[in-house]
């Protein structure tokens, strides 16, 4: 059996002029990265008249060990739709270098549904990733030159807020002192390091509408306090012009291509745990311009990454859904019903049905709360029965939701049409979009809806910090704003041992922090690490090159 990167160095590229030609983008907005990568121009979105397509999000089930395989199914489906002949667009995140070398493997699909060059999407790219790795960190050394000349604004050290970061998973560098070595070397306090992804300018450059609301939102970006407790932002520094200038060529999406020819935009890359783990706004846009049908995804779970992109990005950019694909597997589906990852191979209805609720709680979430027409594409593995199979469909069925079987890993898109035609029937069917919680309530009530309307959960528990800093931060205004749950992936509750659909369970709040220039608040729940650590054999020991450039054991 052939390896994801071996499929994708056998296939024979289209030349990105052809792609873009394909797509609908004039030459004079084409900027060439080599043969099979460009950047299209910011200016594409103002001098267009198109009207929008349809936009469908892929979401899936709670993460296993497992698999769920959203990202190949979203590069399937849509594969699978130009082969029923519409016109149709992708809009991916770009993978993190940390999880590349680290334990998840690359993010560009799988099988015989990826998007390609897979080598350079899971590596440097076009260079985006780096561009916000140097605007945090110029924003980071401007903040610690203004304390070490002078400290002007009165910046408490103790109080500082923004780290540096760098994108690889590294736990060496998560707690770290800094400042050392005599006066001229700076002033010595504690700080650390997050993964790039992490960045709040990751979440900035991926929420931002243009180069102007880019440069507003990094001003607002707040770095730490002032000894009288009042927030310094990056605009007080005078940093956002120099972190623009950086991060001009980054905001502007990249255009590649799928192994079949169809069309993909490949930009930004926030956690879904951590930030609001979606594509660029600027992509988004750009795609529903482009396609009749554009096909986009969410990071992890639907109580994730779907809620973040439904609440928080859908919200600021006046994007409105037609559609809706959760993604499972019976493998972890069974996984949820307690069986170890050994024993998934063998037919087991009974851990398949205690398994269950964890898909049709995601279900239920896009269908009741969101409104949202739903369809649920089972990632379809030769050891499935089809006793295992009639069962999904029979409980996915008393929701009113429909299933699909997608074969789109071994068949790309021939795998994916009967998943493709229903969604071009949810398309069409009215919807009424809502949201899981209003604006206007407070902080502590947006989240316990979060909790209890998509988590399924009893209530909250706010620790003390993290009380303060609500009363702190809604005393400075920012209390009608998303909030951003930082939560595990493995679980609807806080507690990543809790598998399927718990009920009765409350969630803990640990920490509440806000990201001005993403616009969101940050609620921190259960133990989440914003740099983690390479496992015990990394990814990386299986990654080589030969002579002639032939990369292998990427994924």
């Amino acid at each position: 059996m052939k390896t994801d990167i071996e499929i994708a160095q056998a296939n024979q590229m289209e030349p990105i002029t052809t792609i873009a030609e394909r797509a609908g983008i004039e030459d004079k907005y084409l900027e060439q990265y080599g043969k099979y990568k460009a950047k299209v121009d910011l200016s594409f979105l103002n001098e267009t008249e198109k009207k929008d397509g349809k936009l469908i999000l892929v979401t899936a089930i709670t993460p296993t060990p497992a698999g769920e395989g959203k990202t190949t199914t979203t590069i399937g489906l849509a594969d699978g739709l130009r082969k029923i002949g519409k016109n149709v667009m992708i809009a991916l995140r770009e993978p993190s270098l940390g999880p590349v070398f680290g334990v998840k493997g690359g993010a560009a699909g799988g099988g015989y549904a990826q998007v390609v060059p897979m080598e350079d999407i899971n590596l440097h790219f076009t260079g985006d990733f780096h561009a916000i790795g140097a605007a945090n960190n110029l924003l980071a050394a401007m903040l610690d030159n203004h304390i070490y000349q002078g400290n002007k604004l009165g910046i408490d050290p103790r109080r500082i807020t923004w780290r540096r970061c760098v994108d690889m998973n590294d736990r060496q560098l998560r707690f770290v002192v800094d400042g050392l070595g005599g006066r001229v070397n700076g002033t010595p306090r504690e700080d650390g390091y997050d993964i790039t992804v992490a960045s709040e300018i990751m979440a900035v450059l991926c929420l931002a509408n243009s180069l102007s609301d880019l440069k507003a939102r990094l001003s607002r970006i707040i770095v730490g306090y002032t000894y009288d407790e009042k927030p310094v932002t990056a605009g007080e520094l005078n940093a956002a012009g120099a972190m623009t200038a950086l991060l001009k060529d980054a905001l502007k999406p990249n255009l590649v291509q799928t192994l079949e020819g169809t069309p993909a935009f490949v930009h930004g890359g926030p956690f879904a745990n951590i930030a609001h783990g979606c594509n660029s706004v600027i992509a988004t846009k750009m795609a529903l311009k482009l396609g009749d049908y554009t096909v986009t995804e969410a990071g992890f779970g639907a109580d994730l990454g779907a809620e973040k992109f439904l609440d928080i990005k859908c919200r600021y950019a006046g994007l409105r859904p037609s559609a809706v694909v959760v993604v499972a597997t019976i493998r972890a589906l069974k996984m949820h019903g307690g069986l170890a990852k050994t024993e998934l191979g063998t037919e087991n209805l009974e851990a398949l049905e205690k398994g269950l609720p964890n898909l049709l709680k995601h279900v239920s979430n896009m269908k009741n709360v969101y409104k949202l027409p739903c369809v649920v594409a089972v990632n379809r593995f030769p050891t499935d029965t089809d006793a295992e199979v009639e069962l999904v469909i029979a409980k996915c069925r008393e929701l009113g939701v429909n299933v699909r079987l997608s074969t789109v890993w071994a068949d790309g898109g021939a795998g994916g049409t009967e998943l493709a035609e229903e969604v071009v029937r949810l398309c069409e069917e009215p919807n009424d979009f809502s949201f899981s919680y209003e604006l206007d309530g407070s902080i502590e009530e947006k989240i316990e809806a979060i909790v209890k309307r998509v988590y399924g959960g009893a209530g909250i528990t706010v620790m003390p910090k993290a009380k303060k800093a609500i009363e702190t931060l809604t005393a400075l205004g920012y209390d009608h704003i998303p909030v951003c749950m930082a939560k595990t992936q493995y679980s609807l509750s806080d507690d990543p041992t809790k598998l399927g659909a718990p009920e009765g369970f409350t969630v803990t709040i640990k920490e509440v922090k806000v990201s001005a220039g993403a616009g969101f608040i940050v609620v921190l729940t259960g133990d989440i690490m914003t740099m983690p650590g390479l496992p015990r054999v990394p990814a990386a020991e299986k990654i080589d090159v030969d002579e002639n450039g032939v990369i292998s054991g990427l994924f």
